[in-house]
């Protein structure tokens, strides 16, 4: 008989170059091989594992959700999907009052961009050169790193690029009929990348200026893993919209678009649809999943954790920057990013790559406490010492 990784293999068309892992059952920050070895999660799934493998709280909440209603679509009402809904937008930020749920980020944006377009009535989306949005053909078209974009086309037309940070380029393609402007508030995939604080207060003033939409995909910064519930409204800055996925649910997928109330009030019965979006087991995990991260002062710890990791990180020898905002930390070395998360995979820690190839991508649940964080900087230590 195969074994795990032959049967993949022999069964599944090939996306991600795997790590030479089989991963079974988790808890908390740490994962376990089918061989019983531990690994600290410092990676989260890609951004996924929020509250940690398998709190307790959701499984919980999935396990009696499941012995009620696994499934209905949102046809029919139900009280799961509206608890998790009444829950959601009392976290959104101000003007943020409705909500349509989605199955992931890719979703979430693609439904962003066909609303933008359909309120406003004109074609053009504005992204940004090092955007990630997703990987299904709209989503990719607002996608601004190249080679994800180069494995599909032709492309949806009327996407325009601008430089992460330049205004003045925004400017000039807000005369191109723009419905709206897609932005990542932090470029993960792109080396965690932040533009400075007028670059997201102009973005709002050039969007009101032309009545175009404002979108904020915070797929990886929302949910606390700045430090805040979202990163809007940092910098008194609230858009029209913003789409979610990643660790809303905790690892059930999940996806959603939060919308202010002058474009929720555009959208009729029928412009929207998506069948499993809000499913009751999904909704039960959201729920559990905003309680956890209230009721166990999450955000917190992202925000003492991530200052502690930071300060030692930025003394480090082989570091040259670290990047990012609370557990979304890119850490910029002065060799290539590769050798680093090889050799932490020896040491059984789980590490991120991104598009520069410097950079190390951490994106751990927002439980991660000192004394994990104490293991992956004294392994990064031995690592330095070995190979100075």
């Amino acid at each position: 008989m195969m074994d795990v990784t032959d049967r993949e293999d022999a069964y599944q068309v090939k996306t991600y170059k795997k790590m030479p892992l089989t991963i079974e059952w988790g808890q908390d920050v740490w994962v376990y091989t089918s061989d019983g070895e531990r690994y600290l999660d410092l990676y989260g799934g890609h951004a996924v594992t929020i509250t940690g493998h398998c709190h307790p709280r959701v499984v919980a909440a999935l396990k009696a959700q499941a012995e009620l209603l696994i499934f209905y679509s949102n046809i029919v009402y139900n009280g799961a999907r509206a608890a998790a809904a009444e829950r959601l937008i009392a976290k959104a930020p101000p003007g943020l009052r409705r909500v349509f749920f989605v199955n992931s980020g890719a979703e979430a944006n693609e439904n962003a961009i066909k609303i933008a377009r359909r309120i406003t009535g004109r074609p053009g989306i504005i992204s940004f050169q090092g955007s990630f949005h997703g990987r299904t053909i709209g989503a990719l078209s607002a996608t601004g790193l190249g080679r994800y974009r180069e494995t599909a086309g032709p492309l949806v037309p009327h996407h325009y690029f601008a430089p992460f940070g330049d205004l003045e380029a925004v400017a000039e393609l807000m005369n191109r009929s723009i419905a709206g402007v897609l932005l990542e508030p932090i470029q993960s995939m792109a080396g965690v990348r932040l533009a400075p604080p007028e670059f997201y207060r102009g973005l709002r003033q050039l969007c009101d200026e032309v009545h175009a939409v404002l979108i904020y995909d915070e797929v990886q910064t929302g949910f606390g893993r700045t430090g805040d519930f979202f990163f809007a409204p940092r910098y008194e800055v609230i858009p029209d919209m913003i789409t979610l996925a990643k660790g809303m649910a905790s690892g059930v997928p999940m996806g959603a678009v939060l919308l202010s109330e002058a474009v929720a009030e555009r959208i009729g019965y029928g412009d929207l649809g998506s069948t499993f979006g809000g499913g009751p087991l999904a909704a039960a995990a959201l729920r559990a999943t905003i309680e956890v991260i209230e009721q166990e002062g999450l955000l917190e710890n992202v925000r003492r954790q991530s200052a502690y990791l930071r300060r030692r990180l930025s003394a480090m020898a082989g570091v040259r920057a670290v990047r990012g905002l609370g557990f979304l930390l890119g850490i910029e070395f002065t060799r290539p990013a590769i050798t680093y998360q090889r050799r932490l995979l020896e040491h059984k820690i789980l590490t991120g790559l991104s598009s520069d190839p410097h950079v190390l991508r951490l994106l751990p649940p927002l439980t991660l406490q000192r004394a994990e964080i104490d293991y992956f900087l004294d392994a990064l230590e031995t690592i330095e010492r070995e190979n100075p």
